[in-house]
């Protein structure tokens, strides 16, 4: 019995220390794999073959001369609907241009009463090198007037029977120096400033505030006749060049259901008025015109003849016809 616990124990022991080595040695892999880390290789970048980048941007630029250098279809389209880039853009004449406007507004059932606008891009350049014209502010008298809104004027003249004058003849306002610092807190404000030659030197702390509303003799809006100055701006219209665009000039001219004549009249009035801006010996003035109504695209229009043209060209003619 002795002997065969004496076995036993040593078997016992062999067995213990075998499972002792074989858990150390399984902790051992455990912790080996668990700190090995895989990471996947990076594929490497395809590289871009340079001949196939060459070959797109030649397409690009084939298809954009492709654009530019289509040859136009002879004639005008006889389609409503039809390929804008194949025919060139029509000029109309202005009688034309006006029928298209008042067509389109009856096929569109938009209102007859809507706007005509004009829309002029100017040549700002002048002959000396850089030098332009600077945006400017105009008002004239259309021959035929549109609307009966009335005006708000302002007249400065300190004398007492000028002022009586004044109001008496359409001015909202009328004063001398009292009415500065009413408009510089915004109290008062018009549509049109007019003054007296003696109140100028006064007036100069309005300039900043009025900008290119402050009187000016180029404007008309300095004078001694009182009378003739609210005459002619109580149905004056202002146009006024875009002064971020810097050569746009848009305005209206008219309502569409005015006369023909009376509309091209209007429109003439204002490329005269604005041709006045630039001097005739650096070239013209106005480089297009879009004649359009409130609710219709613009249509390209002939304006040469209503171009002024240089003195020495009408010499010529006139020794010409001689």
């Amino acid at each position: 019995m002795a002997a065969a616990m004496s076995c036993f124990g040593r078997v016992f022991l062999q067995y213990q220390s075998q499972c002792f080595s074989r858990v150390a040695v399984a902790s051992c892999l455990v912790n080996v794999q668990a700190a090995k880390r895989h990471y996947v290789a990076a594929k490497p970048a395809k590289k871009k073959k340079k001949g196939s980048k060459v070959q797109t941007s030649d397409a690009k630029t084939d298809d954009i001369e492709k654009l530019k250098t289509y040859t136009y279809m002879e004639g005008e389209p006889e389609d409503d609907v039809y390929l804008k880039r194949l025919f060139p853009r029509p000029i109309y004449e202005v009688d034309k241009a006006i029928n298209l406007l008042k067509k389109f507004q009856v096929l569109d059932y938009s209102h007859p009463k809507q706007g005509v606008y004009l829309d002029l891009t100017l040549d700002m350049a002048l002959q000396k090198k850089k030098k332009k014209v600077e945006p400017f502010i105009s008002v004239l008298n259309f021959p035929f007037p549109f609307t009966s809104k009335a005006k708000k004027i302002l007249v400065f003249t300190e004398k007492e029977p000028e002022i009586k004058i004044a109001e008496e003849n359409g001015a909202a306002f009328a004063g001398g120096s009292a009415l500065i610092q009413k408009i510089l807190d915004d109290e008062i404000q018009a549509d049109f400033y007019l003054s007296v030659p003696e109140m100028m030197p006064a007036l100069q702390p309005l300039r900043r505030k009025l900008k290119k509303r402050f009187p000016r003799l180029s404007q008309n809006s300095i004078s001694h006749d009182i009378v003739k100055m609210l005459e002619f701006f109580k149905t004056g219209h202002e146009i006024a060049v875009d002064e971020e665009r810097g050569n746009f000039l848009q305005t209206q001219i008219a309502v569409l259901d005015m006369p023909n004549n009376e509309i091209a009249a209007n429109l003439e009035a204002v490329i005269t008025d604005v041709c006045r801006h630039k001097p005739q010996s650096s070239g013209p003035f106005v480089v297009r015109a879009f004649l359009r109504s409130s609710t219709s695209e613009g249509l390209l229009i002939k304006i040469a003849h209503l171009l002024p043209q240089e003195e020495v060209k009408a010499e010529e003619s006139i020794k010409e016809s001689f």
